[in-house]
Order: C-alpha cells, then structure tokens, then sequence
C-alpha cells in the first residue's frame, strides 16, 4: 500500500460486489462468454459468481463468440459500499439477435426463431417419412 505524505495510509476506496449470474443450456456450455466489468476482463462461467468491485459506478458488459461475436448486452449501474448488486446475463438462442441483461433473471432473446430452425427441418423430416409410408 502506498503512502499519503506525512506518513499517514491513503484511505482504502471502498469495494462492493456485482453477484454475476450467466444464463444459459446445453445448447450454450461450448461457448462461454465474454464477460468485461469496468473495463477488466472477468472469467466468466455459467451459473452464479461474486466479482469485487470498487463502490460507485460500474459497467457489465457481455457477448459471447461462435463465427461471430453475437448476444451483446451491457448495464451501467451503482454499487454501494458493501453492497452487492445482482447482475444477469441471458446468452440468446441464436447468433442474430442481441442478449438480455438486467438485475432480475432475464428471459433468453431468441426462442421463437430457434424453434423455427428444428421444428421446420423436423416437420420435413416427419412429412417425407408418412408420405413415403402412405405411398407403398
């Protein structure tokens, strides 16, 4: 710790939490995203994680990466001294939309389009069967 002039200790800046929570499936666990709080680089993990922080304003910032960098998502917001502060990040369905983050457990953007992308394939898949089965 540094020393303030006249040798007294520079008063320590107070710290808080942001109580990290990354939401997503077995669709998602390959791709962990990117997490940055404040401008520093947070490894990231599905589920829960407490980050130390100092008080005051902070910033969360979120996207994850697969062929491109997709579900961005951020949060300015305050931490009070001791306090903790829940931040949740939702890691969409799909690549081409954005992900949702919020202070509550946030709803993951994208659900209808994915269902669009199996059950289409699948409604061929199962039309091709029962026509080739009504067909001889």
């Amino acid at each position: 710790m540094s020393q303030a002039t006249g040798g007294q200790a520079a008063p320590a800046h107070p710290t808080g939490t942001v109580r990290l929570t990354v939401q997503g499936n077995v669709m998602t666990v390959g791709l962990t995203p990117t997490v940055v709080v404040s401008g520093h680089p947070v490894r990231a993990r599905f589920g829960t994680q407490d980050v130390p922080v100092w008080a005051g304003p902070n910033r969360v910032e979120a996207h994850a990466q697969w062929m491109r960098r997709y579900g961005q998502a951020s949060l300015e917001f305050d931490v009070p001294p001791g306090g903790v502060v829940p931040v949740h990040y939702a890691v969409p369905w799909h690549q081409f939309t954005r992900g949702a983050m919020g202070h509550e457990k946030q709803t993951r953007p994208g659900a209808w389009v994915f269902g669009v992308l199996i059950g289409v394939p699948l409604l061929l898949v199962v039309l091709a069967v029962a026509a080739g089965l009504f067909a001889g």
